[in-house]
């Protein structure tokens, strides 16, 4: 009998150290290592005599995972429940592998926690599958809400941001204005550049813009086509026009050649400017429609040129125009 008992205990032992999976046994009442697998050496680099007690687990513990471990762990045994945990070990090379601890909490007869068994195992591949494909998530989405060619934002997002900044300025009454733009025949500017230089001028135009929008708030994005647009929370009539003044002098500077433009040999761009502090009557779509007309005002009247408009709480309407210098 005790021979075959000898026998048994040395085929589990064979079994727990030829499993990739680290075995290993913690007596509750000295809080000492009563066991860990040959296999801590190989995966970590610390000797099998180092692990004494389970400060040694926790001080092997990245400082960033280990107090919530810790007392996760502390308070799952406590309770005498079965858990897992993962979490950084530090490595004698001093890097950190990403472990999952499967434990099991042994208990005597009257219920007292005895012993905490459980298995270590390495899983650094599948926590680098899983930031991947987080990244490539969030990438995802990014590019859900992103223009494809200039890298502003696309209309999916400006409809979004639209709906928030709105439900804001009519809570707060504050004033929300808007920047549609358009670039000064661009049908042309393509037909004589080709399009692959037409890409390339939009992308520029988005750069541009983006650097105008330079509040943590506010939004440019690509409306369609040549056509973009400027979000601008918390903003009222005359900062907007200063805005959009700013976005025609910057394409202006940039010296982009439209020697088919019929307003200037360089690349121009015509904007409609509205500004509203919406009341409970007033509708996004309604607004952009507004604006939008705004825009063909300015195209109407010989482009390069800013118009503008204002909605006040009683809905007065003000309408400006201004002219490049």
């Amino acid at each position: 009998m005790k021979d075959e008992v000898e026998t048994n205990n040395a085929v589990y032992k064979t079994l727990l150290e030829s499993t990739k999976a680290i075995p290993w046994k913690i007596d509750w009442k000295t809080m000492t290592f009563a066991y860990i697998g040959p296999q801590i050496e190989t995966l970590l680099g610390w000797s099998r005599s180092s692990w004494v007690s389970v400060n040694d687990w926790a001080e092997r513990m990245h400082p960033e995972d280990r107090e919530k471990v810790v007392a996760f762990c502390v308070a799952q045994s406590q309770a005498g429940t079965d858990h897992e945990a993962d979490y950084r070990a530090l490595t004698a090379a001093g890097d950190y592998v990403w472990i999952r601890d499967v434990v099991h909490v042994m208990r005597h007869a009257d219920g007292e926690v005895e012993a905490l068994i459980g298995f270590m195992f390495d899983i650094s591949e599948r926590k680098k599958a899983e930031e991947e494909l987080i990244r490539l998530q969030k990438q995802l989405e990014e590019y859900s809400y992103k223009d494809g060619l200039t890298g502003v934002a696309n209309r999916r997002m400006f409809d979004s941001v639209l709906d928030v900044e709105w439900a804001n300025a009519r809570r707060t009454h504050q004033p929300l204005s808007l920047i549609l733009l358009d670039i000064d025949y661009f049908k042309q500017y393509n037909d004589h550049y080709g399009h692959i230089q037409g890409d390339d001028c939009l992308k520029s135009v988005g750069q541009l813009l983006a650097a105008a929008a330079s509040r943590p708030r506010d939004l440019i994005g690509r409306f369609g086509g040549e056509e973009f647009v400027l979000i601008l929370p918390e903003t009222d009539g005359a900062a907007a026009k200063r805005v959009a003044e700013h976005c025609r002098k910057l394409i202006h500077e940039q010296c982009i050649p439209h020697s088919n433009s019929d307003v200037a040999s360089l690349l121009t761009i015509s904007l409609g400017v509205g500004t509203i502090i919406p009341q409970q009557h007033d509708q996004p779509l309604a607004f952009i429609e507004a604006v939008d007309k705004l825009l063909y005002r300015a195209k109407q009247t010989g482009r390069n040129r800013v118009e503008a408009a204002q909605w006040g709480i009683e809905d007065a309407v003000e309408l400006r125009s201004t002219k490049p210098a």
